[in-house]
């Protein structure tokens, strides 16, 4: 009797030790944006993922990399049904790449439901920075407002005294003019909601020139940024009214589809390719061997969302099964950033540095950014003190 016990007993102690045991591969689901004006910005999220597990030789954490990548097309509706598959049938381990906020919202909560970790590599919206806080969620960028924030606050400190804000209608958009106007304190000539993918800005530009700002602050990603900053150009606005924008709309991918008409042009980021640590020179280096561009500041996200999932799954030693584990493993970011020092605040957002920028030429003749100087040092999140994560 006592023999059939023991062997009870050891094979329930066999069946508990073997759900925690070590996954033998992680499985991670890559949904973005990789179509429409939105492309880009997912493409730089995609190669730049690629290139770190390239570096960590195929593998996250010391296990084989499997990375399914889908294409949300930029349609909620299409994110949650893309979502679905990969909770559901292909049971990743970690989900990224969502490009933008409304695509976030709208898959996240099945994410959370399933208890899949989603690593955001972009999508930053406030209601998950604030009261929709989640254990699930991290973000390995920053929040939506934050790169505005660092343009409101230099605006400010410039003296402009009328500035008109252009963002498009979506959760991102609106957390755009939140953030330029909690630093800003001048004059705001008017707020121009537009389509989100749109590509003339026609009307735009003509209540603009009806104003008479002194300066614009505009917000529109991809190949929305591209066509405004074209078309205020050849619109002869620029002779009188200055550009300012986040990174998003003045990193590498526009500038290159651009040109000259960038040149002078003021941006906001929390990494530069011009950053002088270690890993940003490897990444920097590298990335343009592999692709033949300069990265973007969505190339920086999804290197770093990579090493993110690397470290936390060497943490728990390939452990994926125990939550916990992992979760305290992503909280204690054990990696180097290729943007330098940052950590994750208790609402699981970055609290880092936010850094002037301005398009000119290097010293090989190209246009592109270099750093200015620190407009914020260590800066957190209007939200978290709203989050109440248990």
């Amino acid at each position: 009797m006592r023999l059939a016990k023991l062997v009870l007993a050891l094979a329930a102690a066999s069946c508990l030790g073997s759900s925690v045991n070590a996954a033998d591969k992680v499985k991670v689901g890559f949904l973005s944006t990789l179509s429409g004006p939105g492309a880009g910005l997912g493409v730089d999220i995609r190669d730049g993922f690629n290139l770190a597990i390239k570096h960590q030789g195929g593998k996250l954490g010391g296990l084989p990399a499997e990375v399914i990548i889908a294409d949300d097309q930029q349609k909620p509706e299409v994110a949650q049904q893309i979502t679905e598959k990969f909770l559901k049938k292909d049971k990743v381990d970690f989900m990224t790449g969502i490009v933008f906020s409304n695509i976030m919202l709208a898959a996240g909560q099945p994410i959370f439901d399933s208890k899949t970790f989603f690593i955001s590599a972009n999508a930053g919206p406030s209601q998950y920075a604030g009261d929709q806080c989640n254990p699930y969620f991290f973000n390995v960028a920053w929040q939506n407002d934050n790169l505005h924030e660092a343009v409101g606050k230099y605006v400010n400190d410039k003296g402009f005294k009328n500035v008109v804000l252009v963002a498009p209608n979506y959760p991102g958009g609106k957390d755009a003019m939140v953030g330029f106007k909690r630093f800003y304190k001048g004059k705001v000539g008017e707020e121009v909601y537009t389509k989100l993918g749109q590509l003339d800005y026609a009307a735009e530009l003509t209540q603009i020139r009806s104003l008479k700002p002194d300066a614009v602050f505009f917000f529109l990603p991809g190949g929305m940024g591209i066509n405004f900053v074209k078309q205020f150009v050849a619109a002869g606005l620029s002779a009188d009214t200055q550009l300012f924008a986040p990174g998003f709309s003045a990193d590498e991918d526009v500038i290159k589809a651009v040109g000259a008409p960038m040149l002078g042009m003021f941006n906001s980021s929390h990494w530069a390719h011009d950053m002088q640590n270690a890993e940003n020179k490897r990444f920097v280096a590298d990335f343009q061997k592999e692709f033949g561009r300069l990265p973007s500041l969505y190339a920086s996200q999804g290197y770093d969302a990579a090493l993110l999932i690397d470290a936390a799954v060497r943490d728990v030693k390939g452990r994926l099964d125990d939550k916990d584990a992992v979760r305290k493993a992503l909280e204690a970011k054990r990696f180097k950033s290729v943007r330098g020092e940052f950590k994750f605040n208790t609402n699981h957002y970055p609290v880092q540095d936010y850094y002037l920028r301005v398009i000119g030429r290097d010293d090989q003749g190209r246009i592109t950014n270099k750093t200015m100087g620190t407009v914020f040092s260590n800066h957190a999140d209007a939200y978290v003190a709203q989050c109440k994560m248990k």
